[in-house]
This record gives structure tokens, C-alpha cells and sequence, in this order.
């Protein structure tokens, strides 16, 4: 049986060295990695290597829920790629494709049992605008 996988992307109107940097600098990832303003990510912790690992703790600023999102990477390329499997073994692909003066992510995941794909498709997506919005706002 084939795994479903769910791609959400957006392009980043800033230079590849800025994304990528935003994208795996845990200063910058706690500024970004939340789908709405009424959450947060206090804590981020980042080694950017492969067999590396990465924790992102997202909560509702008014402290009525939060988890950790956090894996494993299986590979990095700089400033090209990114891949990495969950704590809960879901697969992650991320690829950054520089085109003249913006970068395009295509991230690529399988998703959760728990949610309908559409709502994970949603909320991935939108933690990806915030992306944009942030690095855009550099």
C-alpha cells in the first residue's frame, strides 16, 4: 500500500542564504513556526546534520495546549534539502529551489492518522505563509 503524502510550498520573495537561514537558525525558527498569532514557539533546538536532531515546542499563548514537534534528520544538503523522519516515523522532505530573486519550498510530508488530510494540509500550509511573511519582513 502507498503512503500518502501531502506537499504544501510557497515562494519567498528573499535570498537563498536568508531563507535557509531562517529556516534552521533556532532564534529564527521560534519566530515563525506556529499556523496562527494566538500560538507560539517558545523553544527550538536544531543540530543541522544528518542523524542530527531538532525540537520545536508550538503552544496557545494562553497556555491551553502545546506539543513537541521534534525528528530526526536523515539528510541535509545546504541550502538545497532537507529531510528528517518524526518521533512518530512520519517522513519529511523539504527541497529549496532558488529562481532568480526568490526561493521556492516544496515540503513534502506523510500525514497523521488522527486529523483529515485536509486540515493537516491547511495547517502546514499556513505555518509555511507565516514562513514567508516572516523572512519577507527582514
Amino acid at each position: 500500500m502507498e503512503k500518502t503524502i501531502i506537499t504544501v510550498e510557497s515562494s519567498i520573495n528573499a535570498p537563498l542564504t536568508t531563507v535557509w537561514d531562517c529556516w534552521t537558525n533556532p532564534e529564527h525558527i521560534k519566530g515563525w513556526t506556529f499556523a496562527s498569532d494566538d500560538w507560539h514557539s517558545p523553544i527550538a533546538t536544531n543540530d543541522l546534520q544528518t542523524g542530527g536532531k531538532f525540537l520545536t515546542r508550538m503552544e496557545a499563548k494562553d497556555g491551553s495546549f502545546g506539543f513537541d514537534f521534534e525528528g530526526t534528520y536523515t539528510l541535509v544538503e545546504p541550502l538545497k534539502k532537507i529531510e528528517y523522519v518524526l518521533a512518530d516515523e512520519r517522513e519529511v522532505k523539504i527541497e529549496f529551489i532558488e529562481t532568480g530573486d526568490t526561493v521556492q519550498i516544496i515540503e513534502k510530508f506523510n500525514p497523521e492518522n488522527e486529523n483529515p488530510i485536509e486540515l493537516q494540509q491547511d495547517g502546514w500550509q499556513a505555518i509555511l505563509n507565516n514562513f514567508k511573511k516572516y523572512v519577507e519582513s527582514k
